[in-house]
């Protein structure tokens, strides 16, 4: 028995050498592999971000605290620009991550190596409440949600403004049933775009906008009251799960899980009713105006599918313009030079009230609107940090060496962090006034390429960018005909604070008068 034991034990040890001896070669084979690439293209490392702590644990936990205050975004700049490069890297809980501004990075991650990278964990940080939807999938389900979701953009589709009025009209007595008195206008923004966003969505409006200050009824469908409230704190848990990355898990307490329910009830509510019309009635109602689910429901009759899409679109279509809306109307209250040129150039091209000249086409020769906007989605872009995971090793053009010239290896599994807030605010871009609110900056003929990008870029470039800043046009226009006099009541700091949850909008609202 004693001599069976030593056997079996001096062949299990010869097995241990050989594994390690493979484990060796193979590393081996690794080390050279890599060098050999970085030599090739004369790569280098970028600089190290020091101020992170242990696996970056008090850093990470010091932004989520200034996540609940909306210091985190500035706070953010501020380190990135203590730094004399514009790519660094830190050790995120043992994870590489590269953190960048560099434009070319920008390219190559979302464009010209588009297949080298993939969107990481976001599918498990956004599942909860989007599912399987165009923001969530990589791959062949991404290809085919966008095949799916690119028609419903197209142009003659986003040209329908004047289904926006009514919403505008219901927003106008809300206005005026505060006197001139001091309100947030961007709550009432987030309640328009949910309107807007869910009748042409879901073919019904969840008319958030009614209320009682303004005698008007929400429709009688379950859980409609608290649809947009439910949604609200859902994206904030996802916000801290995206911001929390490999760790998201932590977060998932019995409120986002029973607001994720409410959402998807509602969801289901509409999509089930769209599920019971045939082919032929929904071309029948389809001959009424343009429905989103309708056309969808043409394509598929699988409930999760238009569930999930439907809450990916929802997401874009309402917060970004609501977000939009709202730093446009922040700075034109603290500007009025440049709210009295605006009001100017929409006077004349639109005159003081008349609707039937405001159309797709009009709304997009305005330019001095244009250059406003513009300039709120580059002081204040939608997303303003984002992240691609790398699924091979591949060589990115630029971001190391302490310069930050030299291009940089970059091995699979590392996640670029890239933040198109700090580039939108870089002086070798924009100029040594680039943290100013300057709409006529865009009349330059200004070559920015990578370094503006409110809408992403490459493949995934946002569908709906027309979409929102058509809407933002139209609502713009009308409020400036129907309020031409509005006054800042914010005394808060400036830049003001920012709550960056999906999407960013203004910690504090948007204190105001209108009149």
């Amino acid at each position: 028995m004693y001599e069976k034991t030593i056997i079996a034990l001096s062949y299990l040890s010869k097995w241990y050498v050989l594994l390690g001896s493979a484990v060796a070669v193979l590393a081996l084979y690794r080390y050279i592999t890599v060098q050999l690439i970085i030599r090739k293209h004369g790569c280098k490392d970028p600089i190290k971000f020091t101020q992170g702590g242990f696996l970056c644990i008090p850093i990470i936990l010091e932004l989520l605290r200034r996540m609940k205050t909306g210091e985190m975004i500035d706070e953010g700049f501020r380190l990135f620009n203590e730094y004399p490069d514009t790519t660094q890297y830190v050790n995120l809980f043992g994870v590489r991550v590269l953190l960048t501004g560099e434009p070319e990075v920008y390219k190559a991650v979302l464009a010209t190596q588009f297949n080298n990278f993939a969107l990481g964990f976001r599918h498990s940080h956004f599942a909860p409440l989007l599912g399987d939807g165009i923001f969530t999938l990589d791959g062949e389900g991404w290809k085919n949600s966008r095949a799916m979701l690119r028609p419903q953009f197209a142009r003659q589709q986003v040209s329908h403004v004047q289904m926006l009025e009514p919403h505008i009209q219901t927003l106008a007595k809300h206005i005026k049933a505060r006197k001139g008195t001091t309100f947030d206008l961007q709550e009432l923004f987030f309640r328009l775009t949910m309107d807007s966003a869910t009748e042409f969505l879901f073919g019904e409006s969840v008319r958030s906008l009614h209320d009682e200050v303004i005698g008007m009824q929400r429709p009688d469908i379950e859980g409609i009251s608290n649809f947009s409230e439910a949604f609200n704190t859902s994206q904030r848990y996802l916000a801290v799960r995206a911001y929390s990355q490999v760790l998201y898990w932590l977060t998932n307490p019995k409120e986002f899980r029973d607001c994720n329910a409410k959402v998807q009830k509602v969801a289901q509510y509409f999509v089930n009713k769209a599920l019971s019309f045939s082919d032929s009635e929904l071309e029948e109602k389809s001959k009424k105006g343009y429905i989103f689910l309708y056309e969808l429901t043409k394509q598929t009759r699988d409930p999760k599918v238009l569930q999930d899409q439907l809450l990916n679109i929802l997401i874009a279509g309402r917060d970004t313009t609501a977000g939009l809306l709202s730093f446009t109307f922040y700075e034109l209250a603290r500007n009025p030079a440049i709210f009295e040129k605006l009001k100017a150039a929409i006077y004349a091209d639109f005159g003081r009230g008349d609707v039937s000249e405001i159309s797709f086409e009009s709304l997009k020769k305005c330019e001095y609107l244009k250059f406003v906007l513009n300039e709120a989605l580059r002081l204040y872009p939608s997303v303003p940090v984002n992240f691609r995971v790398a699924t091979k090793d591949t060589v990115l053009p630029t971001g190391g060496g302490p310069d930050g010239q030299s291009p940089m290896f970059v091995r699979k599994y590392t996640t670029v962090a890239y933040g198109v807030y700090f580039t939108h605010r870089m002086k070798q871009f924009y100029g040594e006034d680039a943290e100013v609110f300057k709409p006529e900056r865009w009349a330059e003929n200004r070559k920015l390429g990578w370094a503006y990008l409110p809408f992403n870029g490459g493949p995934r470039i946002c569908l709906g960018q027309q979409f929102a800043l058509t809407e933002a046009s139209y609502v713009v226009v009308r409020l400036i005909q129907m309020f031409p006099n509005i006054v800042s009541k914010d005394d808060g700091p400036y830049p003001p604070r920012k709550s960056v949850q999906l999407t960013m909008c203004l910690q504090d609202g948007v204190k105001i008068q209108m009149s």
